[in-house]
């Protein structure tokens, strides 16, 4: 008996074996999971959502632009312009970015909002050619001067001439249904117009020119008569009781031809008196005078 106790108490007194590999790593694994018993969590841990403060303002905060802007618009009702009639406006920048004479020649006739297609007119078939070969870059163009991606196709409708505008039509028909007014002329003017006019005529007017101005014009009239006189040089003076050279001329003329007209009196009656005799008259005699 007393042997039996002492084997077991030496039994007892020995140390226990080291545990390594998987009886180590066992024992902590049961370990974790009695202290966790122990702590009252289970065996899954279930995440806290983070708790959001939501702060509702009253509008009197500093805000964005853009957000006061979509504020205002919602509180009146107000819409914003559809691509498709900002497509339409600025067709012709559009297509000048393309060539400078392609809105000449291409008018955009609709835009479809659902389904991106814009719907091009052109005036030849040239331009119809030419709008199929560059499709993709009037696409990218458009989209580029609304900011959008709206513009998806474009459709190339049948040759035809550009339609004129209907802003024009519209402005065209409204002057013409206007009616005349009634030209006004001074008959129809009130009484008290025609009195003022009356005492307006009635003044005369006076011009007042400085003497300094009136010195000047005198100045220089004098000095355009002086070059006149240089100019132009009159002739000598000729008495009133005495001829003029243009008298003088014609009664120069007048005894030139009297004496032309004797030599040849005398010329014919030496020829007659010659004829009678049966001389010959010499030639130099009608030299005489």
């Amino acid at each position: 008996m007393t042997e039996t106790l002492n084997t077991t108490t030496s039994s007892s007194e020995q140390p226990a074996p080291e545990l390594s590999g998987v009886d180590l790593a066992r024992v902590a694994l049961h370990q974790a999971r009695e202290a966790a018993k122990t702590r009252g969590e289970g065996g899954t841990r279930k995440t806290k959502r983070p708790f959001r403060t939501t702060v509702q303002r009253d509008g009197r905060e500093p805000s964005g632009f853009a957000a006061v802007l979509q504020g205002l618009m919602a509180d009146r009702a107000w819409d914003i312009p559809a691509a498709g009639g900002s497509i339409l406006d600025q067709w012709p920048a559009i297509a000048g970015a393309l060539s400078p004479k392609l809105a000449a020649h291409v008018q955009a006739v609709a835009f479809h909002a659902e389904s991106g297609q814009l719907d091009l007119r052109p005036d030849s078939p040239a331009y119809a050619t030419q709008l199929r070969l560059i499709t993709s870059r009037i696409v990218a163009a458009a989209n580029d001067a609304v900011g959008t991606q709206a513009v998806r196709t474009v459709r190339v409708l049948a040759v035809g001439a550009p339609a004129a505008p209907a802003r024009e039509a519209v402005t065209a028909t409204s002057a013409a249904a206007a009616p005349e007014a009634p030209v006004k002329t001074r008959d129809m003017a009130p009484p008290g117009f025609h009195r003022a006019l009356t005492a307006h005529q009635a003044v005369p007017r006076v011009q007042h020119v400085s003497s300094g101005v009136t010195e000047a014009i005198e100045r220089q009239n004098r000095a355009m008569r002086e070059l006149s006189r240089r100019a132009f040089p009159e002739p000598d003076v000729v008495p009133d009781d005495g001829p003029t050279p243009l008298e003088d001329a014609r009664a120069e003329r007048r005894r030139v031809s009297d004496a032309s007209h004797a030599a040849a009196l005398r010329r014919a009656r030496a020829e007659r008196a010659g004829v009678a005799s049966g001389t010959t008259v010499p030639q130099s005699f009608a030299k005489t005078a």
